[in-house]
């Protein structure tokens, strides 16, 4: 990535590293997901991303003063549910502070770790890796089983609000 520095012509001062990242990623689309662990904690995350094939890793990352990152500290597994354009109402619970996050959400439980009903997709994994990174929890896990109904266009995050996706039609030449 270049940086650049302001020169004498220059009217408008660089902000600083955090607000680069801020409205840099405003322009970043990102699916949203919800991360769920025993307890049950859960919180709404665009930080959710591959990491390897073989052996089936993911991550995601939660600010070390969440609410749940207690939780997600304690927790030996956790799960990753997909959102679709009819889970936006689930993406904004989860994104809350103060409440009960589960209240009217239907789950179960499968050995203490909690799974959400009516997603497109969710995985569960076993967790491998914690670490520290800056203010935030990078946590990574190997993936143990999957589901869901495979339906409906994605849910993502852009420009600080929920949207979706649209195909483009491949350009002929």
């Amino acid at each position: 990535m270049t940086v650049t520095t302001p020169t004498a012509t220059t009217s408008a001062p660089t902000p600083a590293g955090a607000d680069i990242l801020r409205h840099t990623l405003r322009r970043h689309a990102a699916g949203v997901t919800v991360i769920t662990v025993p307890g049950p904690a859960g919180f709404t995350a665009t930080s959710f991303t591959s990491v390897s094939l073989e052996p089936a890793l993911v991550s995601f990352c939660i600010g070390v003063h969440a609410s749940a990152c207690p939780a997600v500290r304690d927790a030996e597994r956790f799960a990753v549910h997909v959102l679709g354009t009819a889970n936006a109402e689930l993406g904004t619970q989860f994104a809350r502070s103060g409440i009960d996050r589960f209240a009217g959400v239907p789950w179960q439980s499968q050995d203490g770790l909690p799974l959400l009903g009516g997603v497109p997709a969710w995985l569960t994994a076993r967790v491998t890796l914690r670490q520290r990174v800056g203010d935030h929890l990078l946590v990574v896990g190997e993936v143990e089983a999957g589901g869901g109904h495979g339906r409906g266009p994605a849910l993502v995050h852009h420009d600080g609000a929920f949207g979706t996706t649209v195909r483009i039609p491949p350009h002929e030449a």
